[in-house]
């Protein structure tokens, strides 16, 4: 075999998703050179690849929100102003949702993220100080004590090495972990353990949150786009969890909040308020009436439903074999459902079953087989951080009574999302709780021992519950950006992460760095800290 190309760069950040694309493009801008490494050939992680619309919280579109995450949002909107045949009313609307889907505020297709992370970085590239390396996976890494030295990356034109002064895993599976020996965290920890309100009573390392393959989907009545039938599809059809009402080839579910039995059909009508939208509303990521007549011919809309949650075994800590037997299964849940849809699935308002104009839009996705690039992945391996965040740091029920989220010292950004958890391979429904506002501390982004390693995503100092919350779009765009802006810091001032959070002086003026050159919000106001729900 052929000897490894070789690189060398100041900052390597492994793996293009969200977070990944933040810690690049913020290294790039504070001067350093970054290579940036993606497993796929599209750059976005769960926005492009994984085909999953923005998961945001209510003050999205508001001062609170970072400024590097609010100019991706607005070169999303910017590519469909500049490019599609939008109604005047649609185009002086400054708030545009292209889907108008429930589910976001700014619900859009995979390349219309794509073509805004493109132009985001494109100036970095052309200087030179930036290099983007896709369909590159890791598969070793150097260390040397408590460094990690080089990084191997498999691609097509064959293997590169990679020497960094600072690695950043921004993977969508911690893949930099195991590979460098960092100290990590896989599944659920224990109650025991956490003393976490909503942890299991013991840790499970096998207890990991569903995956989903996602799709998109149009619509053509009268038309017929059946695929052809799914080799597992009689098993999906039949098989019954101990924890759900029924098979997930059905419109029946559960409401992830109160665990009730719960019916929402795909088509119920363009419905007037988010309280109970239909399937096809809840992720729409095209409609049709924003947009000139006869310029559509249907509504898009993105299937990342329940009932392609696969939660029949997990991806890490298994082999190889086990592992690519499960993301086939997922694959075949997805079809399966999509079938099931097209030929099965009873009417709402009617007696009729199946709509075979359901087509398929592998294009929408960038593929050829119809199915995202990439599974939608909500867990991953996590350090063993300097701190991690607990349940009881954000949890509503875990905390004082209206004390709002703990304050944190060291806060690189801020978030919010309920602890929102899917079913899992160890047989556990839905755990979906209200946490409060909350800080992103620096010291989750730091591992306990390796010195030149960060987590750049959900590979941060999180536990299993609260990575419910800090694995969502924006949040995972301010741990990438805050790290990013930590390796340039440091090589700046050559010193180490550790120093820069244990010393006074070093924090503020990093923090500062966040506030003042990136537009980072550090603190939620204080009726937005304590700010619940119910």
């Amino acid at each position: 075999m052929a000897a490894a190309r070789e690189l060398s760069t100041d900052v390597l950040v492994v793996g293009g998703g969200i977070g990944g694309v933040a810690a690049a493009l913020t290294s790039a801008r504070l001067g350093r050179r970054v290579v940036l490494t993606e497993p796929t050939d599209w750059l976005g992680g769960q926005l492009t690849s994984q085909a999953v619309p923005p998961d945001e919280n209510r003050w999205i579109d508001t001062e609170h929100t970072a400024a590097g995450y609010t100019r991706l949002r607005e070169a999303i909107r910017g590519y469909y102003r500049r490019g599609y045949p939008l109604t005047p009313e649609a185009a002086a609307n400054p708030t545009l949702n292209p889907g108008l889907g429930f589910v976001s505020r700014l619900c859009h297709e995979p390349r219309a993220a794509v073509a805004a992370i493109d132009e985001l970085l494109a100036p970095w590239r052309s200087s030179g100080r930036l290099t983007v390396l896709t369909e590159h996976e890791p598969i070793a890494a150097e260390t040397t004590g408590d460094r990690v030295d080089a990084v191997t990356l498999r691609g097509p034109a064959g293997d590169v090495t990679i020497t960094a002064a600072y690695v950043l895993d921004a993977s969508e599976l911690g893949d930099l972990l195991p590979l460098a020996g960092v100290e990590h965290v896989v599944g659920a920890e224990g109650q025991d353990t956490t003393g976490e309100l909503h942890a299991p009573a013991i840790a499970d390392p096998l207890d990991q949150q569903a995956i989903s393959w996602c799709f998109a989907v149009d619509y053509h009545p009268g038309e017929d786009h059946t695929i052809s039938r799914p080799a597992g599809y009689d098993h999906w059809r039949t098989a019954v969890p101990d924890f759900w009402p029924g098979p997930q080839l059905s419109w029946t579910d559960v409401d992830p909040i109160t665990l009730e039995q719960r019916s929402r059909p795909i088509f119920l009508g363009e419905p007037d308020s988010a309280r109970e939208p239909d399937l096809w509303h809840y992720r729409r990521i095209l409609a049709r009436r924003q947009f000139t007549p006869g310029a559509f011919d249907s509504d898009i809309s993105l299937v990342n439903w329940p009932q392609v949650d696969y939660w029949d075994a997990p991806l890490l800590g298994v082999d190889t074999a086990p592992r690519a037997a499960a993301l086939a299964g997922a694959r075949d849940l997805s079809r399966s459902f999509l079938y099931w849809m097209q030929t099965e699935a009873p009417h709402h308002g009617d007696d009729g079953h199946g709509y075979p104009g359901l087509r398929l839009r592998g294009d929408v996705v960038g593929t050829l087989d119809g199915l995202a690039k990439a599974p939608y992945i909500r867990e991953s391996r996590r350090i063993q951080a300097e701190f991690t965040v607990l349940e009881q740091h954000v949890g509503v029920d875990a905390r004082p009574p209206d004390a709002g989220s703990a304050i944190f010292a060291d806060s690189v950004g801020i978030g919010h999302y309920r602890i929102d958890l899917h079913p899992s391979t160890a047989g556990r429904t839905y755990v979906d709780i209200e946490s409060y506002p909350f800080q992103i501390p620096l010291g989750a982004l730091i591992p306990v021992r390796v010195d030149n390693l960060l987590a750049a995503g959900k590979t941060v100092g999180a536990t299993h519950i609260t990575n419910g919350c800090y694995r969502l779009h924006p949040v995972e765009w301010s741990i990438g950006e805050a790290a990013g802006a930590l390796a340039a810091y440091c090589l700046e001032l050559d010193v180490p992460p550790k120093k820069v959070r244990g010393d006074g002086a070093h924090l503020a003026d990093y923090q500062r760095l966040l506030t003042d050159t990136l537009g980072v919000t550090l603190a939620w106001p204080e009726e937005i800290r304590t700010y619940r729900a119910s």
